[in-house]
């Protein structure tokens, strides 16, 4: 299951607060700040997907996430290298590579966590 843009807008809010109520997740959206009935459709939304749960305090609900945001996006990256890059990793790499902008700084940090990663599958 998939979350919307909107969705996944509101998520990260989510994620980021761990819990929270209707009004510290309206607090976290910049201005303009959607309608408070546009968050509870949304909320609805993602509980229906087994996104999203509470916890009921009197009238007011607690929202929480039931998916981790490294689980979600590692599932969407995932996907991303099997439907446009033939399930390899490798061509996802390289498109990755040489397509973005990335300064010889961060192409070496991502040299250090390949070879880390390395010496990890040899043992």
């Amino acid at each position: 299951m998939q979350l919307s843009n909107s969705e996944e807008q509101l998520m990260q809010h989510l994620w980021k607060l761990e819990k929270a109520f209707m009004k510290d997740l309206l607090e976290a959206f910049p201005e303009p700040k959607p309608a408070t009935t546009t968050v509870a459709t949304l909320l609805k939304r993602m509980i229906d997907k087994k996104f999203v749960a509470y916890n009921e305090f009197g009238n007011s609900r607690e929202y929480y996430p039931l998916v981790k945001k490294t689980d979600y996006f590692s599932k969407h990256v995932n996907g991303l290298i099997k439907n446009f890059f033939n399930n390899s990793a490798s061509q996802f790499a390289s498109f990755f590579t040489n397509e973005t902008e990335l300064s010889a700084s961060e192409l070496k940090e991502l040299q250090k966590i390949i070879n880390k990663k390395l010496k990890k599958k040899k043992k």
